[in-house]
């Protein structure tokens, strides 16, 4: 019995496309794993300005001096004096509040200016006593009781008015003194509010130095992260690129290579189909080495 012979039709792609599909193949089965590590974030260290900012803010509220990690972190806090930025103008005015805080106000010289005073007051008392004598002799009563008694009137006046004179003198002095204590008591107390605004003016632009030197650097290491991850993407963009191109020719512009076999069921070339369903999204599921 003769044997029967089944031609068969195959449909391929044209020589030159199947070859550089194969080449693509050959090429994209190799790719290396995307490396995530190469571009993971990273967050940029604390710079010293920061660090700065934030010990001249610890030592304002007294917290002492800070402890900082390998990364820039803040991992202690050391023994701290208690607002030791404005605690010695609060102790100023606190000082300035004691009965006694007149007296280093006082005048060093207001003893010898007291005395003198006195002296000079003695010696206008003294020339009142010749009158008082002259007086008794016209009137006849010289060595007499009553002029006796009108020269101790007048010595008790005089020194009701010496004694007097000197408590206005010792009152002036206090008073002025005191004066010179409130106006201390002032001072202190202005210092005490004003430094905390200042010592927080310098630790604001501390923090804008050190904020802006750190986002400066933040940028850096994303531009850098960037451009580490389309390098790792790179091989599979350029791959995937040809094998659109390579895809779009199968599809939209077959080119058939007719040939001859013997068998009895007519087979798709196992290329065309790889190249027809899933070259153009080839290795996507296998990104990350899956």
């Amino acid at each position: 019995m003769a044997e029967e012979t089944i031609q068969t039709s195959i449909a391929r792609p044209a020589p030159y496309l199947e070859a550089a599909g194969q080449a693509l193949l050959e090429k994209t089965t190799g790719l290396p794993a995307i490396q995530t590590s190469a571009y993971a974030p990273q967050v940029a260290q604390q710079t010293v300005l920061s660090q700065a900012a934030q010990q001249a803010a610890a030592t304002q509220a007294g917290l002492g001096t800070l402890q900082y990690g390998q990364q820039g972190q803040i991992t202690g806090v050391g023994t701290g004096t208690g607002m030791a930025g404005y605690a010695p103008y609060l102790a100023g005015a606190t000082a300035m509040t004691s009965p006694t805080a007149y007296q280093q106000y006082m005048s060093p010289y207001q003893k010898d200016v007291i005395q003198s005073t006195l002296q000079q007051y003695d010696i206008q008392a003294q020339k009142g006593i010749p009158a008082l004598a002259a007086q008794a002799i016209g009137a006849g009563a010289f060595g007499s009781g009553r002029e006796g008694i009108q020269r101790a009137e007048y010595q008790t006046q005089s020194d009701l008015n010496r004694a007097l004179l000197q408590a206005q003198l010792l009152q002036q002095g206090f008073g002025q003194a005191q004066q010179l204590a409130s106006q201390a008591f002032g001072q202190y107390s202005n210092l005490a509010q004003l430094q905390p605004a200042l010592a927080a003016g310098q630790i604001q632009q501390l923090a804008a130095a050190g904020t802006s030197a750190q986002a400066q650097q933040q940028a850096i290491l994303d531009a850098q992260a960037q451009a580490a991850k389309e390098a790792q993407y790179e091989p599979y963009q350029r791959y995937q690129y040809q094998a659109g191109i390579i895809g779009g020719l199968l599809s939209g512009y077959p080119q058939p290579y007719m040939g001859q076999a013997t068998t009895s069921q007519p087979s798709a070339s196992p290329l065309q189909q790889a190249l027809q369903t899933g070259l153009t999204a080839y290795g996507l599921g296998s990104l990350y080495g899956k």
